[in-house]
């Protein structure tokens, strides 16, 4: 039976309101909303579709965050098997490749066939987390995949490129996937199945231990855009529009 592995993080929601801590270097995330990683969403349909076709196990790891828990049980209500949470994980984002090094040992246990995740993260500072996983567990990697087949001992993955190019590669198992987008958008689950969910299905808490939070770089300021007037709509056909636009540049001194 194929066994699959899905790294699900949340992330601050963009749509809220964002405030600058009082350090003036990072975000105040005392009120922030945490949602699901939306690339990672697409890592857990992915599983849930492969889980249907093929039968196979399908394992969600999350890091321990604030609503971490409904995210999992959600996952359960949708096809998961078997949820995971990292716990000891504190307020300050770990590094990736710390992060990395935990999922490593954990996913070493469980040795699965494949390993999905998201592409990026909105949140990612430090590199993509996928990459380094494989990197640690001595697997391929290929990432922004959109649709994941499986065959015997290989999986075939497809890759956009732009221009609306489809690549469509065959990839040796065991390996780590970085996923743009399922084949079908993420399910919608009702809320009284996820209620079941937290009453039948459990979630096995594996301590994170020491995560690096320092990732060697140091901001000196953040600061939200300012708010300005000065938008300017181009009017005119292609050449008239073409010469507006060179005039602006020659007078900021760019050509």
């Amino acid at each position: 039976m194929t066994e699959i592995v899905v790294i699900a993080r949340l992330v601050p929601d963009l749509v809220e309101e964002l405030e600058i801590a009082t350090s003036g270097t990072a975000l105040d995330l005392a009120w922030l909303r945490l949602i699901i990683n939306e690339f990672d969403n697409h890592a857990i349909e992915q599983a849930i579709i492969l889980k249907e076709r093929s039968g196979a196990t399908v394992t969600i790891i999350s890091p321990e965050a604030e609503g971490v828990e409904d995210m999992l049980f959600t996952t359960a209500a949708k096809g998961a098997d078997k949820l995971i949470k990292l716990t000891g994980v504190g307020e300050e984002k770990p590094t990736n490749l710390s992060m990395a090094q935990t999922l490593a040992e954990i996913i070493k246990e469980i040795n699965p066939d494949l390993v999905l995740t998201g592409v990026q993260a909105h949140d990612d500072f430090t590199g993509d987390l996928a990459p380094q996983l494989a990197d640690l567990l001595d697997m391929p990697y290929v990432g922004y995949i959109s649709g994941i087949s499986l065959g015997d001992g290989k999986a075939t993955a497809y890759k956009e490129y732009p221009g609306g190019i489809l690549a469509e590669m065959e990839i040796a198992l065991p390996a780590v996937l970085g996923i743009q987008s399922s084949e079908e958008p993420p399910r919608y689950v009702a809320i009284s199945k996820v209620r079941q969910m937290m009453n039948t299905a459990s979630i096995e808490d594996r301590d994170a231990g020491v995560l690096e939070t320092d990732s060697g770089v140091v901001i000196d300021r953040m600061y939200l855009p300012e708010v300005a007037d000065r938008a300017e709509m181009l009017e005119g056909d292609e050449e008239e529009v073409a010469s507006k636009l060179i005039a602006i540049l020659q007078d900021l001194g760019l050509l």
